[in-house]
C-alpha cells in the first residue's frame, strides 16, 4: 500500500515535469523569434519562475490544495533541475533564492509566476513577460556584457597597477622597506579599482536614467 503510494507520487512528479518541458519547448521557440538581449541570468531566472507557475497550476488541476500545490512546484522544478544534471546542493541554492523573488513587497506574486500559473497551451505567455521589461536597462544583455567586461578591466587592471607601483618603488625608491613597497602596490591597486568601479557607475547611473526618461 506505502509503496504504492509513493510509486503515485512519483509518477505525479514525473508527469509534472513532462508538462513543463513541454510547455517550455513550445514557448522557448516563440521567444528565440524575437532575439530578446537580455542578461543570462535574469532570462535564467524568469523561464524559472515561469515554469513554478506552470507547475502550480498542474497540481491544482490534479487535485492538490492551491498552497500545497504552489510549495510542490519549487520542489519539482529542484527535482527538475537535478535531473538535467545539476549538483543537489546548487539547484537547492537556485530554488531558495527563487522563493526569494517569487513575491512582490506587496506579497503578490511575481510577474512571471502569476503569468505561468495563468498560461495556457499555444499562447505567447513567455513573451508576454519578456515584452514586460524590454525597455527595463537594469536587466539588458548590452548593460550585463559591459559589467562582466568592466570586471574584467578591474581584476587584470588592478593587478597590472599593482605591479607598476611595486616596480615604480623598486626603481625609483630602492631604500624602501619591503614592506612600504608591497603596501604602495596594494595601495596602487586599490585607487585603481575604485576609480574603475566609480566610472562604472556613473555611466550605469546615466543609462538608467536616459531609460527611464525614454519610457516616461
Amino acid at each position: 500500500m506505502e509503496e504504492s503510494m509513493v510509486d503515485q507520487e512519483v509518477e505525479v512528479v514525473d508527469n509534472c515535469i513532462q508538462h513543463a518541458k513541454e510547455r517550455l519547448n513550445e514557448q522557448i521557440t516563440q521567444v528565440k523569434s524575437k532575439n530578446y538581449d537580455f542578461a543570462p541570468q535574469f532570462k535564467e531566472m524568469t523561464i524559472q519562475l515561469y515554469l513554478i507557475g506552470v507547475m502550480w497550476r498542474y497540481y491544482e488541476t490534479h487535485g492538490f490544495p492551491p498552497e500545497t500545490a504552489r510549495d510542490k512546484a519549487f520542489t519539482t522544478l529542484s527535482t527538475m533541475m537535478i535531473r538535467d544534471g545539476i549538483k543537489p546542493k546548487r539547484a537547492q541554492k537556485q530554488v531558495d533564492f527563487l522563493k526569494k523573488m517569487a513575491k512582490l513587497e506587496d506579497d503578490d506574486d511575481a510577474l512571471a509566476i502569476a503569468i505561468g500559473h495563468e498560461s495556457e497551451a499555444g499562447d505567447e505567455s513567455l513573451v508576454e513577460i519578456f515584452e514586460h521589461y524590454i525597455d527595463e536597462v537594469r536587466v539588458s544583455g548590452a548593460l550585463w556584457r559591459h559589467y562582466d567586461f568592466g570586471k574584467k578591466i578591474i581584476l587584470f587592471g588592478g593587478l597590472l597597477m599593482g605591479f607598476v607601483g611595486v616596480w615604480f618603488v623598486t626603481i625609483f625608491m630602492p631604500e624602501s622597506s619591503d614592506i612600504f613597497i608591497l603596501a604602495f602596490g596594494l595601495l596602487t591597486a586599490f585607487l585603481f579599482v575604485v576609480s574603475v568601479s566609480l566610472i562604472g557607475l556613473l555611466i550605469y547611473r546615466i543609462r538608467f536614467r536616459k531609460s527611464k526618461g525614454s519610457s516616461a
